[in-house]
């Protein structure tokens, strides 16, 4: 099994350019179905999450074409099957989002549970809820399989989603810009994947409007064309560098951050005691960081929690757990999202971190760890654990062996090459 070798203590020097974001691609990708024009994409980043969606498609019969340097040609002038890989689509979360654009196409489709990580419960139903709001009939033939079917689509008139789900979302976008009539999402999720994703429809010829905001307005129409277009970069890795750069020590230059997707971040990092300078569309961190954790009014320990956008995303609380580890003071960091976020603390607490798991979502970092390696080894048990317990390698003293490191490989772009560009001291081992 693959396995990161990581020699800590030595701080991030340099220049890295931030990736395309995951979570935009594995919707842009499904989304490209819903034409039969060739459509280009570009800044798609080389990660397993995306090579399994591709493999989808190709399933489906779709044309694929490596344009090189993250560029894809995606053509679907034909499918040849309604049904789903069930082994391929397992392997990523993103795989539910194919059921609105076949829908769209095709009037029916058949899939699985989809797979992704393990963080808790993950229900479907807000999904579910929109699609037959749409004129979609589901059966559940067998556990964890989904049939579905639509003679033909209809805009849902006034739509409420029970929860801002960033899927839900998307998949009722990708359904509602075919079917005729209106459909008016409310208490839609608005993060800068969703925001790409109905701007990259819109130049298909989609009638998408509020983008940006929890309330779109879509009225149906009846053919989507071929585009050309680019992705934003992917904020989850650069709050991820932020983080990796902040622990070691290090000064480090993003280039293509967007910074403007940044802002809740920052005041969420700030309370950790980790700044940067916004440079044009570039960070940079730099090296004096004042890694003191800001209490609350009156003294009170600070608590970080994620919101929906634009609040502080919840992937980055993992990567906040290791940030607050590493700054004076102490913090209460509650994921109420997710009641499985926090089971890889345990790992950081037997690299001497000073954490107690108070329940499954809340967390309490006491003070300030000096981490010592673990030379026998830690899990990665999800794509943002992993990189939390490697961010914490990179800043411990010792040796530390991460395994399981497909996982960090399905949400991070060649990770140990970018790091080692920085100085880093990290080996794959295959």
């Amino acid at each position: 099994m693959k396995k990161f070798i990581i020699e800590g203590g030595h701080p991030l020097r340099g220049t890295v350019t931030a990736s395309g974001n995951k979570n935009a691609a594995l919707k842009l990708l499904p989304a490209c179905i819903l034409t039969d024009q060739p459509v280009i994409l570009h800044n798609i980043p080389n990660i397993q999450d995306v090579r399994n969606t591709l493999l989808v498609l190709a399933d489906l019969g779709v044309e694929i074409a490596d344009l090189g340097d993250g560029s894809w040609r995606i053509h679907a002038h034909s499918l040849k099957k309604t049904a789903l890989d069930s082994v391929l689509a397992g392997r990523t979360r993103a795989s539910f989002v194919f059921s609105g654009p076949m829908l769209a196409r095709l009037g029916q489709v058949t899939l699985p549970l989809p797979g992704g990580d393990v963080i808790g419960g993950r229900p479907l139903d807000t999904h579910m809820r929109a699609l037959e709001s749409l004129g979609v009939q589901i059966d559940v033939p067998d556990r964890g399989l989904f049939r579905m079917s639509a003679k033909s689509l209809r805009g849902a008139g006034y739509l409420l989603l029970a929860e801002a789900s960033v899927t839900a979302t998307e998949n009722t976008i990708m359904t509602a810009v075919l079917a005729a009539g209106e459909t008016i999402i409310d208490n839609a999720a608005s993060e800068p994947h969703v925001r790409d994703l109905c701007h990259f429809l819109n130049q298909m010829g989609a009638k998408i409007e509020g983008i940006g905001t929890n309330h779109l307005t879509i009225q149906g129409v009846e053919r989507l064309d071929g585009v050309e277009f680019t992705i934003g970069s992917d904020f989850m890795e650069v709050g991820s560098f932020i983080g990796a750069t902040a622990v070691t020590g290090g000064e480090v230059r993003i280039k293509n951050a967007d910074p403007q997707n940044l802002r809740m971040i920052r005041l969420v990092y700030e309370k950790l005691g980790v700044t940067w300078i916004d440079e044009g569309n570039d960070i940079l961190i730099p090296a004096d960081q004042p890694m003191k954790i800001q209490p609350a009014l009156g003294g009170r320990i600070s608590e970080i929690k994620p919101m929906p956008w634009p609040g502080f995303p919840p992937d980055l609380m993992s990567i906040a757990v290791v940030l607050a580890s590493q700054a004076e003071g102490s913090a209460l960091l509650h994921d109420w999202m997710y009641e499985s976020r926090f089971f890889f603390v345990d790992n950081l607490v037997f690299m001497g971190a000073k954490i107690v798991l108070c329940d499954p979502h809340r967390v309490l970092v006491q003070v300030k760890s000096t981490l010592v390696a673990s030379p026998h080894g830690v899990p990665s048990p999800d794509i943002r654990a992993g990189m939390a317990l490697l961010l914490a390698g990179l800043c411990a003293e010792g040796t530390t062996t991460i395994h399981n490191i497909q996982q960090v490989d399905r949400g991070y772009e060649r990770i140990d090459v970018k790091l080692r560009s920085l100085g880093a001291h990290i080996k794959r081992i295959e």
